[in-house]
């Protein structure tokens, strides 16, 4: 068993908190927040554990193994050197740092102490984004056309990021999971409608070598919750609906056939209608799954898929939109 200091007890803290005591591979030991008021809250649930408003109790604890770092991204970096120059691997909370640079730090820091980082992408262990690499691992939709993601909401407004860093991680993350070809090139509109100096909705197209383009939405103003992605291929079309309870994924064989017949100087188009089938998804919470990984990932001193490099990955992503942002949506090469 291994022992955790959480901390960061805000908003998705509670639920890191909870998962890690609800596994048996992991041992909550020690929970920080600076702020008394989330403290009390947590005393509410666990009033056995330890509480302190001081990470440094964390990072000087002989007893702890690993630390999960659920705090705003403007921490991360600090936080997470402490933890690994103290000799900690940490779990760490989407995005994985502020720049590049800081990632890279990072890395080179917990490689040279044989420690471990996870990024906290917790869309990469749910039953609909692993049932999607499988299939398209499989070639059912054949050679990919397009990614198209819709991931809008009203709020949760942030101050310390905006619409992109809070929510197009998400879909960076997953296309490089389930992609093989990497991206090239991205660019993206956005606007501040609030004037808090945060974007809050802009739209992201992404480029990649082959003919295969991604474009995503991302939105706090929306009046409703959405959670789409299609996916276009070859073969056949994909549609995730990620706030349907059941059918979360459903599998269409439809789509155009295009030939150009010699002589002739027009396309024929044809449109195939076929059947539709939504496949059976492992429903585990995804959380307590990457978590109970993680601790497996401590126990046998390996590497995890969603490591440092990974984060590191969407990171870029993340300053190339933010550039092109800047730049009134230019062209930027990854």
């Amino acid at each position: 068993m291994k022992n955790i200091g959480v901390i960061g007890y805000g908003y998705w803290g509670p639920n890191v908190v909870r998962n890690l005591m609800s596994i048996h591979e992991t041992n909550v030991v020690i929970l920080c927040d600076s702020n008394p008021e989330a403290l009390d809250r947590a005393k509410e649930y666990y009033p056995y554990l330890e509480m302190t408003q001081s990470e440094d109790d964390i990072f000087h604890s002989p007893q702890i193994d690993a630390v999960a770092i659920v705090t705003p991204v403007s921490t991360h970096y600090k936080l997470a050197r402490q933890a690994l120059e103290n000799n900690k691997n940490i779990f760490i909370e989407k995005p994985f740092t502020q720049t590049s640079k800081e990632a890279e730090e990072l890395i080179q820091i917990a490689e040279q102490k044989g420690l471990i980082i996870m990024v906290d992408h917790t869309f990469l262990f749910t039953g609909a984004v692993r049932k999607i690499k499988e299939i398209i691992d499989e070639n059912t939709l054949g050679a990919l056309y397009y990614y198209d993601a819709t991931r809008v909401s009203l709020g949760l407004f942030q101050q310390d990021v905006n619409v992109i860093w809070d929510l197009a991680p998400h879909d960076f993350s997953i296309i490089n999971y389930i992609i093989q070809n990497k991206p090239v090139a991205l660019a993206a509109h956005g606007r501040d409608h609030t004037g808090s100096g945060q974007e809050n909705i802009a739209y992201i197209t992404v480029f990649f070598e082959n003919s295969l383009i991604v474009h995503i939405n991302v939105n706090w103003l929306s009046p409703v919750k959405i959670r789409t992605t299609l996916i276009g291929g070859e073969k056949k079309m994909l549609v995730w609906d990620d706030l349907q309870s059941d059918e979360k994924i459903k599998i269409y064989d439809r789509g155009v056939s295009v030939e150009n017949k010699e002589g002739l100087y027009r396309l024929l188009v044809d449109y195939r209608a076929g059947d539709m089938w939504a496949p059976r998804l492992d429903h585990a919470e995804a959380l307590k799954r990457e978590l109970q990984y993680f601790a497996q990932c401590l126990e046998k001193g390996e590497k995890p898929f969603n490591d440092g490099v990974s984060g590191l990955q969407v990171v870029k992503m993340l300053e190339a939109t933010t550039e092109s942002l800047h730049a009134k949506g230019a062209l930027i090469k990854l």
